[in-house]
């Protein structure tokens, strides 16, 4: 993972499995954090992909520590990685404290950021 302005992500997979990136950001994009309204794709909570051979791993943050809705959201976000993605995939969760700036552009616009 690389950080670039306002805290977007590169994702290793980026570089390793570019063909992939579009269709796992869509997949992805149907895990929508039930209190805000958004996909854990445009709440940048997805911090880092790496796919090998046999398996993908997931780096994800949380908006809270203590999210309601956090251990839903990881399940929901692993069973889509691993469909889009066609290996077994887990998910870790990253001590990083998630801000609005990790928020995509289009959405941090939307609300006002």
């Amino acid at each position: 993972m690389s950080v670039t302005e306002h805290s977007k992500v590169t994702w290793a997979a980026e570089n390793t499995h570019p063909e992939l990136i579009e269709p796992i950001k869509q997949a992805l994009h149907e895990v929508v954090d039930p209190e805000i309204g958004l996909s854990v794709v445009d709440l940048g909570l997805i911090r880092d992909l790496e796919i090998e051979e046999d398996h993908a791993h997931l780096t994800m943050v949380l908006t809270t520590p203590f999210c309601p809705y956090g251990s839903a959201l990881i399940e929901m976000t692993r069973k889509k990685a691993e469909i889009a993605l066609g290996r077994p995939t887990s998910v870790e969760l990253s001590m990083e404290a998630w801000d609005f700036s990790m928020m995509d552009e289009n959405a941090r616009a939307d609300w006002g950021f």
